[in-house]
């Protein structure tokens, strides 16, 4: 129950918020800025650096620090007896920087394997009307991980290089009207060890992912991650990541709420370790709590 009542008092607490702070609140979905040199570039593509489980086009700007909590929540198919899932929880913790409006870092830890994982973001090309016209947003992915856990064989525990996992990803969105934001993100991930000898080291997949504002401060979005090529083993023991969610943004938050078949957080784990089919059953709830931090 301590996992549903900490679920229940952070809704409780953004819903409020969103109350109180509505009018002060500015607007993330208005008119995007434009520069003094007459260049229109998009804003708020997405309202937060990361849709569902994947990132975003979206930088956190210069001098800001995001703190970032994250849970997913057991399978809801186990019923009453497990709250619908909501006994169990798979917790995220990050922080995130932005050096520059153009480049960010991130450290995270995820329950899952007790992974640590260290990350940049680069925007590389900005959405831009009037004297530039540029049709898309792209930002680049760099993200290193390591697994935490502690194994019983101490050659397995001491060999460090098996434990680390490397991310390269392009992620290009474009933002179509105040609205409706779209992206696409090829992803390679490169494991030193595979879950098993017949799986592969190296996975390849694409993102899809799309975002709608029914309010300026409101959203629902949705995100798939079908692997490229899967091996025998994958197709055997693992599904593509599928995930459904909306965003509340209010006065320093985003909280996201999701329905998900995967508890991973990170993309060496949603991508590639997904274990939950939708066809079955095997759905997730879960939340994001992005708060801000201008520094």
């Amino acid at each position: 129950m301590n996992h549903f009542n900490t679920f229940l008092s952070m809704l409780i607490l953004c819903l409020l918020t969103s109350l109180f702070v509505s009018g002060q609140t500015k607007d993330a979905a208005a008119t995007d800025s434009i520069s003094s040199n007459g260049i229109n570039y998009a804003d708020n593509t997405f309202f937060s650096p990361r849709i569902i489980n994947g990132h975003s086009t979206e930088v956190t700007p210069q001098n800001r620090l995001d703190f970032k909590i994250e849970h997913r929540f057991g399978l809801i198919n186990q019923g009453y007896s497990q709250l619908f899932g909501l006994d169990q929880a798979y917790t995220f913790i990050g922080f995130e920087y932005g050096i520059k409006d153009w480049w960010m870092v991130g450290i995270n830890r995820t329950l899952i394997d007790k992974t640590v994982a260290a990350f940049t973001k680069l925007a590389v090309l900005r959405q831009s009307t009037g004297a530039k016209e540029m049709p898309l947003t792209l930002t680049l992915l760099l993200e290193s991980s390591a697994i935490g856990t502690v194994y019983s064989d101490p050659v397995q525990n001491n060999d460090f290089g098996a434990r680390l996992s490397y991310t390269v990803q392009v992620l290009a969105a474009r933002k179509f009207t105040d609205n409706l934001s779209a992206q696409v993100s090829p992803v390679w991930i490169h494991r030193n060890v595979a879950p098993d000898p017949t799986d592969n080291k190296d996975l390849f997949a694409m993102g899809f992912a799309a975002s709608y504002k029914i309010t300026p401060n409101f959203s629902i979005n949705g995100e798939y991650y079908p692997v490229i090529g899967p091996s025998a083993f994958y197709k055997q023991n693992y599904h593509n990541s599928l995930s459904f969610g909306v965003d509340i943004h209010t006065f320093g938050h985003v909280f996201q709420i999701m329905l998900t078949n995967s508890t991973g957080t990170i993309e060496k784990n949603f991508i590639g370790e997904t274990t939950d089919d939708w066809s079955k059953g095997g759905l997730h709830l879960g939340f994001n709590l992005l708060r801000k931090f201008q520094l």
